[in-house]
């Protein structure tokens, strides 16, 4: 089962500040851990999002687009995480051994939907 931990945007990430000393290590052993038991797929960092652009699509088809920086802040994204373990209850507890350096951090384990899933679906 995969899942994708989302390591939710706040002001420091939003304003592109450097993380605090001794985070970015902690974040490289702590997936070094999980790429030693076999369960990373992949972890990465996301820019600001005065870098992004939305593009919305309407139920007509038209596409609209808006670009960075959005304002809630709350509704961002900083970074995320996607592993492969047996169950919901691993993925937990990986996510729960996210380092106490990144202190404040919000982080939301969500299960990613595989073929299997789909089968059920008409198409």
């Amino acid at each position: 089962m995969r899942f994708m931990f989302i390591r939710r945007a706040d002001q420091q990430t939003e304003a592109g500040a450097p993380p605090a000393p001794g985070v970015l290590d902690a974040m490289e052993k702590y997936h070094q851990q999980m790429a030693a038991a076999g369960i990373l797929v992949e972890g990465v960092g996301l820019k600001p999002s005065r870098f992004g652009t939305r593009i919305r699509v309407s139920a007509g088809g038209a596409h609209s687009k808006t670009d960075g920086p959005f304002a809630e802040t709350k509704e961002l994204i900083a970074g995320f995480t996607i592993v492969d373990v047996a169950s919901r209850e691993e993925a937990i507890a990986w996510a729960m051994k996210w380092p106490a350096l990144d202190g404040g951090a919000e982080v939301e384990v969500r299960p990613i939907y595989g073929e299997e899933d789909f089968a059920q679906w008409e198409r």
